[in-house]
């Protein structure tokens, strides 16, 4: 006879793979956290020291709050550090994020991850985390200088999302009127879409994952899914722009364009920085050497003429104001044909930015956060998940997920014909051996194959969540 108590393994793992999280700091980037990780069935304490902001985040989502300080012995006490799993701490005070995230180690021994955004700590990051035992450190400007530099290396494309360690990625990108596969069915461009797999398009307020049938239309944001090598002979096939940038003319010198300027010069990228603060361009030139620092108010388009950007063949404007840095993008777009890429820190832009030609517009606490969530999955893996790789597409409306998979997974020995797929979603490649296989109904899966696939479900964690 069955023991109803009895629970088996699967059910085990699917319970231990929700967390106990705590989050320090409900700010911009804390917010969405708290948004992203409650969506999916975690378990979120938020502590801060704003009683108003608290209330907010409480009467929103389905979290406990605590007003206090995120250091504090008796506040993490309060708020459960010793069942906790993973402290999240994105307080506005780096020392304050180190803090919590020690002292989370030393009560509780759970995983944690402190945003850290001065530079003065950017060379002993790795020294920091490895003292304080801290799980990850996240340097938000950082990374936005390392995600925009990549972006630079392939101006046609909007957005570059590595998988498989690299040897694949999703590449997103705009269809203009001038493209060959425009007004076609994807299975009619067969000769230029040789080696790679559409698996996204976002056409005004609809997102959907093509089939063959799928017809594109000029002013689509479609993305497919290829090697590095392949996307760039896919681009040149259809006219898209390949040609890694010779210049970069960078608006303010913020922590990101110090960032960004030390990337370019590593890759011999000719880079001009203006600056309205005399003193921090004295600063700035001292640090970057190999940089045109420039005295001056990058908002004055007579200026902007005189230093070249008519010419220049990337422009990315990184003021403190999201409104200085989108009118400063159609500026460049109107008079310049570089390949233009715009931060921006404010979410609530997003409707309004989305319906203007503004090239590549990036939002920086989405991109932290990406990197946070990224890490609860890694984090997951530990106890019964296996998704390797996740990234959040067109507004949340779909995921991109890499799972491995391990052996007598049920996805294991048919041909993926016969596998009771999901609908809405993409089996998008398999990864064996280092090698990228674009697969057909006829390949099949075996364990220790990485896979990715689109879907616009949320909250899968098991490969085998793709089956019905």
């Amino acid at each position: 006879m069955n023991n109803p108590l009895r629970r088996d393994k699967k059910e085990d793992a699917k319970d231990k793979q929700k967390l106990n999280i705590i989050i320090a700091g409900c700010g911009k980037v804390g917010a969405t956290l708290v948004e992203r990780l409650s969506a999916v069935g975690h378990d979120i304490t938020v502590i801060d020291a704003d009683n108003s902001v608290v209330s907010n985040i409480t009467s929103t989502y389905d979290v406990m709050g605590i007003v206090g300080n995120g250091a504090s012995y008796s506040v993490q006490q309060e708020a459960g550090i010793s069942n906790c799993d993973l402290m999240i701490a994105v307080t506005e005070s780096d020392e304050l994020n180190l803090l919590c995230c020690s002292m989370a180690k030393k009560m509780g021994n759970c995983a944690s991850v402190a945003r850290v955004r001065n530079p003065d700590y950017a060379e002993e990051l790795g020294y920091i985390r490895e003292q304080l035992g801290i799980s990850l450190i996240i340097n938000p400007e950082l990374d936005m200088a390392q995600e925009i530099a990549r972006l630079l290396r392939l101006p046609g494309a909007m957005g570059i999302n590595p998988f498989a360690r690299g040897h694949a990625e999703i590449v997103k990108f705009k269809l203009t009127e001038h493209n060959p596969l425009c007004g076609k069915a994807i299975m009619e461009s067969r000769d230029l879409s040789q080696d790679i797999l559409f698996c996204g398009v976002e056409r005004g307020e609809d997102f959907f994952i093509p089939d063959g049938s799928a017809v594109l239309e000029a002013g689509d944001n479609v993305s497919f899914l290829a090697t590095p090598i392949n996307t760039h002979k896919f681009f040149k096939r259809v006219g898209e722009d390949t040609h890694r940038v010779r210049n970069c003319m960078i608006i303010g010198g913020s922590r990101t364009a110090y960032y960004l300027a030390k990337e370019l010069e590593d890759k011999n990228i000719d880079v001009k920085i203006l600056e309205k603060d005399k003193k921090h361009c004295e600063e700035l030139a001292i640090l970057l050497p190999k940089c045109l620092v420039i005295n001056g108010d990058g908002s004055d388009t007579k200026l902007l003429s005189e230093e070249g950007i008519e010419d220049v063949e990337s422009f990315v404007p990184l003021t403190g104001l999201d409104e200085e840095n989108i009118l400063l993008t159609l500026h460049a777009r109107r008079v310049s044909k570089a390949k233009v890429i715009t931060k921006i820190n404010r979410g609530d832009f997003k409707p309004i930015t989305d319906n203007m030609d503004m090239g590549t517009a990036l939002y920086q606490r989405y991109l932290t956060t990406e990197r946070i969530i990224t890490y609860v999955r890694a984090l997951q893996n530990s106890i019964g998940s296996n998704v390797e790789t996740m990234y959040n597409m067109f507004d949340n409306r779909a995921e991109a997920l890499e799972f491995k998979i391990e052996p007598g997974s049920k996805v294991c020995g048919k041909p993926i014909m016969e596998l009771p797929l999901r609908k809405h979603l993409l089996l998008a490649c398999i990864v064996r051996g280092g090698k990228i296989i674009i697969p057909g109904g006829r390949d099949e899966l075996f364990a220790g194959d990485h896979i990715v696939v689109v879907t616009t479900h949320s909250g899968f964690n098991d490969v085998e969540d793709i089956l019905k």
